[in-house]
């Protein structure tokens, strides 16, 4: 096995270090430029997605090689066993991925953490142990797809979507790789055997195999279903591209002006000020808002889904968070130098790692905090409620608006100006919904209050939002009242609403837990889905009964035992329509004595 790796590694040396030496030129040059610790997220996406296809690209060569028939039975007449033939040449490979794609990122972490004041944190390490896992990832894919049969070799790449899709942060990032890694490994260990056309032949092996070919056929319909809202929209009927939004639509709401929306939100009040209401709101000044703090930073997360950094014009200084000490760190743009730290209140550690947000504020899980440049200090100005989590900050002539995944609060700007302690807020409305669900926030202030309009539209064309307007009404002793709500109009029909459902509610159900697996909590992923609708129950019904059919047909037609017979039209009949695909791919139809040649009865 050793002298096989050693084989398999010598072969792929110089190309390792070929690409080694140019991907750390090219990283030298970039770290250079900008700081690649503090990139946002998009520039870590693109950069793994290109580590994620050189691995790709080496599995389809390596493994590519070896599936010519006499190549693949010279490799496999060799005194070890399957499994540890395999190891050797994936372990090879695996080494050469962390020559090609991990060293260069580790050289130049060791370059900027010795050799500049730039911060590198623990975080940017395990990012490095990242981009090899990505990369590994990549490459066993890259090597099922060429090993596996070609009716199904490549669902191994729906694992490659997963870790595009994925939310998890931080170290849960790692372990959501991790478990990638390990079920391609368990693919590629069924695949290497020495008839590469037989379908896999132990229960985890079928497993681990059909599971993503399911996921597979479930994406691939998605794909259609996009394909014919292309059509859709190309047609011009499509709801969101009509020339006129439906009256009382979400999509007329989600448009419509201000003062427009506070109105129609008011023309079924029953309260008795809602005539004046109207009226007042047709001369005045309505502020529109919306959650502009959508992702919260998470200590060690391991990109960065909001800027870590801000400048100090006047000082000429550059802050920088580091998740390690829970402060900033500065260095002079004039020369580069460490200038010090910044915490709260001097030298004290934030709580959470904040984003960068308007006036000069930093904003926490649930608190804002003001950098004041002369005193060189930053202060804690607004906090919300133990629990809560700040999803947005607005001003609005002379009022702060702060709203939280539960209530909108308001403050007096004044006091943010001329003070320098935590404020209190003057009222505060209970949002009527879930963040995710929220399309926008409308405010108009009344003489002893204010009103506010909430639209809960966003995803509803998917059935994941129930669409509505709530109207509710604050006055001076912080007392709140609807005066208004009305259910809009979606314009779809549960067809397409529940596309992505009916096909395999179970399915569904898996790959949403998949993508948010070690998640944490995001208010804008926070979502209060509706009951689904009884036509759409009842297509999905319709589905898993056809494939219920389908399933006790097909498995008549090949060869299964009767324990795995039964295990497969159950899956059917569960799984809907996407296990039937995988039954159907896996499993060739075996051949029938009819189907054979006649024999000539004569001979010559």
């Amino acid at each position: 096995m050793w002298d096989l790796f050693k084989a398999e590694f010598l072969r792929f040396r110089t190309w390792a270090i070929v690409f080694a030496v140019v991907h750390l030129l090219v990283l030298g040059f970039m770290t250079r430029v900008v700081d690649l610790a503090q990139q946002p997220d998009v520039v870590y996406q693109v950069i793994g997605g290109l580590y994620v296809l050189t691995g790709l690209l080496l599995g389809l060569y390596q493994m590519g090689g070896y599936r010519r028939p006499n190549a693949w039975l010279n490799l496999l007449h060799r005194p070890l066993p399957h499994a540890q033939i395999a190891a050797a040449l994936f372990g090879a490979g695996a080494v050469v991925l962390v020559i090609g794609v991990a060293l260069p990122p580790l050289v130049i972490a060791g370059w900027q953490e010795t050799m500049t004041a730039r911060v590198l944190d623990t975080r940017h390490l395990w990012l490095v142990l990242s981009t090899a896992l990505i990369a590994w990832c990549g490459y066993l894919a890259g090597g099922y797809a060429m090993l596996g049969h070609k009716r199904y070799g490549a669902s191994a790449l729906v694992f490659l979507a997963l870790l595009m899709a994925s939310n998890a942060v931080g170290l849960g990032a790692i372990a959501v790789q991790l478990i990638v890694l390990a079920w391609l490994g368990t693919m590629i260990v069924s695949a290497f055997k020495p008839d590469l056309s037989s379908p896999p032949q132990h229960l985890v092996g079928i497993v681990a195999t059909a599971l993503p070919l399911q996921m597979a056929a479930w994406m691939l319909f998605m794909l259609i279903c996009f394909g014919a809202e292309m059509l859709w929209i190309m047609q011009g009927t499509h709801p969101n591209n009509l020339p006129t939004p439906i009256p009382g639509s979400a999509k007329e709401a989600d448009n419509a002006e201000p003062k427009d929306l506070i109105i129609a939100g008011l023309r079924q009040s029953t309260a008795a000020e809602a005539p004046l209401w109207r009226e007042q709101a047709a001369i005045s000044d309505v502020f529109q808002m919306a959650t502009n703090v959508r992702w919260n930073p998470v200590r060690n997360e391991l990109t960065n889904k909001n800027p870590m950094e801000f400048d100090d014009e006047t000082r000429r200084i550059r802050w920088v968070f580091s998740h390690d000490s829970m402060r900033f760190e500065g260095y002079s743009l004039a020369d580069f130098r460490a200038v010090g730290r910044l915490g709260v209140d001097g030298d004290g550690a934030f709580p959470s790692p904040p984003a960068i947000g308007p006036m000069n504020s930093l904003i926490s899980r649930d608190t804002v905090f003001q950098y004041d440049s002369d005193a060189k200090l930053v202060l804690p100005r607004l906090r919300v409620p133990a629990g809560e989590t700040i999803t947005a900050i607005e001003t609005f002539d002379e009022r702060v608006l702060l709203m939280s995944d539960r209530a909108l609060y308001f403050y007096d700007i004044r006091e943010l100006h001329n003070g320098d302690g935590v404020l209190t807020p003057r009222a505060h409305v209970p949002v009527p919904g879930k963040t995710g669900n929220l399309e926008r926030v409308d405010v108009m202030e009344l003489l002893d209050g204010y009103l506010v309009s909430f639209v809960y539209s966003r995803y509803s064309h998917n059935g994941d939002s129930p669409a509505f307007q709530e109207v509710l009404r604050v006055d001076e002793h912080d007392r709140t009242v609807s005066v208004g709500h009305r259910e809009l109009g979606i314009g779809y029909g549960p067809v397409f609403r529940y596309s992505n459902w009916y096909l395999s509610p179970v399915l569904f159900k898996v790959q949403k837990v998949a993508v948010n697996l070690f998640a944490g909590y995001v208010p804008v992923r926070d979502f209060q889905r509706p009951p689904v609708l009884p036509a759409a129950v009842a297509i999905a019904a319709g589905m898993a009964l056809l494939s219920l059919l389908g399933g006790i047909w097909r498995t008549q037609r090949v060869t299964l035992s009767l324990p795995a017979r039964l295990s497969w039209i159950l899956a059917c009949f569960v799984l809907g329509p996407p296990a039937l695909f995988s039954l159907w791919l896996l499993y060739p139809e075996r051949e029938r004595l009819d189907d054979l040649p006649i024999a000539s009865a004569t001979t010559a």
